[in-house]
């Protein structure tokens, strides 16, 4: 579990590909500090288990369901990513729950500053912005963010001065990828709000007759 608040960005040393896997190698500092193998860091907003570490960095095995959801299959050495070590309970909760498991990729439409800010616009399939929710949050890179506008083909961000600086989004440009993982609590909502396998109805299981029954 994260908080999608970076506390350093690293960047890529090599990545070793296997059949449909691959081995990462990440230069890092701080979040070496008090981390062990088997230990979880977020590269890019993706929750990978630390195989092995040296005084330059960690290594971190990535499996095909990995590659196949987000960004790191397409990173190349020097690369900047975004760190994050897992949260502990001890820990502020600053930004919002981020599980470290990316939902799809979207990608930059536009950047453009709007007086100290940058609002980003990011494109993504419908099957990621049903759960996109106007000043609802979002990670975009594992980055913990406050969606400002959200629309049927695409989503807007706004980042503050601290985050734009302290994350890889400075380097972004437009048509750029960044792993998007959506709200947890909406795709709960979801799956509770469907029927039970068996049940009687065909529909959703939230229906208007339901809410008037039930005393909404």
């Amino acid at each position: 579990m994260f908080t999608g608040l970076i506390e350093e960005v690293g960047a890529i040393r090599r990545i070793q590909p296997g059949a449909r896997s691959a081995v990462v190698s990440v230069a890092a500092q701080t979040v070496l500090e008090g981390t062990r193998a088997g230990d979880s860091i977020a590269v890019n907003g993706v929750c990978l288990t630390v195989r092995s570490l040296d005084g330059e960095g960690f290594t971190a095995d990535a499996m095909p369901e990995t590659l196949s959801r987000s960004t790191l299959g397409s990173l190349r050495p020097a690369d900047a990513v975004n760190l994050e070590r897992a949260l502990r309970l001890s820990d502020r909760l600053g930004g919002h729950i981020v599980t470290g498991h990316i939902d799809g990729v979207g990608r930059i439409a536009s950047l453009r500053r709007d007086d100290n800010a940058v609002r980003i616009r990011v494109s993504a399939d419908a099957a990621l912005l049903r759960f996109i929710v106007e000043k609802g949050s979002v990670a975009l890179d594992g980055i913990s963010l406050t969606v400002t506008c959200a629309e049927r083909a695409a989503f807007e961000v706004s980042v503050i001065p601290h985050t734009f600086d302290n994350t890889d989004l400075s380097k972004k440009r437009a048509g750029d990828a960044l792993n998007v993982e959506c709200d947890i609590m909406g795709k709960y909502v979801e799956k509770l709000a469907q029927p039970a396998d068996g049940a009687a109805s065909a529909g959703s299981g939230v229906t208007m007759a339901f809410l008037a029954e039930n005393g909404f």
